[in-house]
């Protein structure tokens, strides 16, 4: 399935939440999902008076927001689940620590993009380094110890600096550390659930991939 291209506001509509997709233009503009809290659609405000969803419509929802919050399509999505059922631990957890040491993940929530999809572009245009390797591959996995920074020759460019001034406002997650004056950051160690702050229920989506 090819990525989606279209309005972003259509997708917070479709799962009637914010999802953070432009970044933090989403806390300064004011939210199609606000203004029209119903799906998008002809159909959309017939849906909204809906009485109860079935709890495969619930398993569902969950699962295309958190996929929609960190932009991959259905099939990466669907392998990273496969990849993260034979680990040990709790498969949700798991599952949402995979998505966050995405090098697309981690190179936003280091403050070096102002959003998902503008960090995958970085990456792609050679811009982000990993341990002083320059890495093009936005689904590249992050371990414990990994010091990614943006290249010495791309630090200027307009929209790191407006991203890095953002920043400035609102600190990283605690399992990482960055150097906003180097525009460089450093994993010090593997996320928790509760150092992730995407706001998901796992457990349904673990429930409806194992129908």
């Amino acid at each position: 399935m090819a990525r989606y291209t279209g309005p972003v506001c259509k997708l917070c509509r479709r799962e009637g939440t914010k999802l953070f997709l432009k970044g933090s233009r989403c806390l300064t503009e004011k939210c199609a999902v606000d203004r029209r809290a119903y799906a998008p659609g002809q159909h959309g405000q017939s849906s909204g008076r809906r009485r109860k969803q079935s709890e495969y419509a619930k398993q569902l929802r969950e699962k295309q927001k958190v996929k929609r919050i960190y932009g991959l399509t259905e099939r990466q999505f669907r392998n990273i689940f496969e990849r993260v059922a034979h680990e040990p631990g709790v498969t949700g957890e798991n599952l949402l620590i995979e998505l966050e040491l995405r090098l697309d993940n981690v190179v936003h929530r280091m403050g070096f993009a102002p959003s998902r999809q503008a960090a995958r572009q970085l990456a792609r245009h050679r811009h982000v380094q990993v341990n002083g390797r320059t890495v093009d591959i936005p689904s590249y996995r992050l371990r414990p110890g990994d010091e990614v920074r943006v290249a010495p020759a791309s630090r200027e460019l307009a929209s790191v600096q407006s991203s890095l001034a953002a920043l400035s406002r609102a600190a990283p997650v605690s399992w990482i550390a960055v150097d906003t004056e180097k525009a460089t950051g450093k994993i010090t160690e593997r996320p928790t659930r509760d150092a992730i702050p995407t706001p998901a229920q796992e457990q349904l989506i673990v429930e409806l991939y194992s129908k």
